[in-house]
């Protein structure tokens, strides 16, 4: 009795696991998950381009009053600077922002000023990982960010993930695509580690085995009621 208990509550453990947090099916696996994310990259301009909501540090040598760190682009597309007032930062590069900057101000008060400008925070670098990880949510890509570097800003995956499934959703051309990577062989080195983008999502699937034998041994108290039936 106590082992035909057992027996019925993995199998019902099982048939209860919702596999994994998206539909397999529909992703590109293997080489041409590859092809899907280094055709996107290779026609990615090399240099970024300053977005909406971005944060800048904008540095005026030897003018510190001048001189903005976290100064956020709003909604307009602007950032406001000091007496020279509303600059437009959206679409450009930080070195041609800089040099629109400290043309405003030689205009107005400096003789040939330096400025440099720095992305300090981007809302379009941002990496959103889901699924079976330790800490869910948005983190920022400081660099180029590979799929098991994206993975560890989550604090590594649960004791349920499944590593051979592990999903990079990524819009190209206005369309939402998806592939569909094996970590575990990319940590054996056996396959490459693919880069990221900014705004990509990576979801973490869920193993049936690995969460049925959790369930299981959740239940571990309740199987001590079969002890007395079945000696």
């Amino acid at each position: 009795m106590y082992r035909r208990g057992i027996t019925t509550i993995i199998a019902l453990a099982l048939a209860g696991c919702s596999g994994t947090a998206f539909d397999r099916s529909a992703l590109q696996t293997g080489p041409s998950a590859y092809a899907m994310i280094d055709a996107d990259a290779s026609a990615q301009p090399a240099a970024y381009r300053i977005g909406l909501l971005d944060k800048l540090d904008v540095i005026v040598f030897q003018e510190p009053e001048l001189s903005v760190r976290g100064v956020e682009v709003d909604p307009t597309g602007k950032i406001a600077m000091p007496l020279i007032g509303d600059v437009v930062a959206e679409g450009k590069t930080g070195p041609e922002l800089s040099a629109v900057v400290a043309k405003r101000y030689a205009e107005r008060i400096l003789e040939n000023p330096q400025v440099t400008v720095s992305v300090a925070e981007s809302i379009s670098r941002k990496v959103v990982v889901q699924g079976e990880v330790a800490q869910p949510g948005v983190f920022d890509m400081k660099g180029a960010t590979t799929l098991l570097e994206a993975i560890a800003l989550a604090k590594g995956e649960t004791r349920v993930a499944a590593m051979r499934d592990v999903a990079v959703f990524r819009t190209i051309d206005g369309k939402r695509n998806g592939a569909l990577f094996d970590v575990a062989a990319i940590r054996r080195g056996e396959a490459a580690d693919p880069m990221l983008q900014g705004r990509d999502t990576v979801i973490v699937g869920i193993s049936r085995t690995k969460n049925a034998w959790r369930d299981v041994l959740a239940t571990a108290p309740f199987l001590a009621v079969f002890r007395p039936l079945g000696y």
